[in-house]
């Protein structure tokens, strides 16, 4: 498995739960963070099956924008979903993390 795969799975994911918060409670910033951090995992993901450059890159920025966000509230509010979302970003930060430093 490449890592293509887990960009696809976290694009899904993260998307997935922006559209879904906004359903539920109507919040624009859900949905425009969730579709944001998704759309930079997919065109990551995409970019790294088609082995063009900067798909590594652009994953690793998607986690680092989703963990800047999540860890500071899951640590403040102890709440399950920013939580969730700080393991999906760590997830990420180790998986692209290793794969950025392994094209070093």
């Amino acid at each position: 498995m490449g890592v293509d795969t887990p960009a696809f799975a976290l694009a899904l994911l993260t998307a997935g739960g922006g559209i879904t918060g906004f359903v539920r409670t109507g919040s624009l910033p859900s949905v425009i963070a969730g579709v944001g951090v998704g759309a930079l995992y997919g065109l990551g993901g995409l970019r790294i099956q088609k082995r063009q450059p900067y798909g590594v890159e652009l994953a690793l920025l998607a986690s680092i924008v989703l963990a800047g966000s999540s860890v500071p509230r899951a640590i403040r509010s102890q709440k399950p979903l920013p939580i969730g979302l700080s393991i999906l970003a760590l997830y990420g930060l180790f998986t692209f993390g290793n794969a950025y430093r392994n094209q070093l």
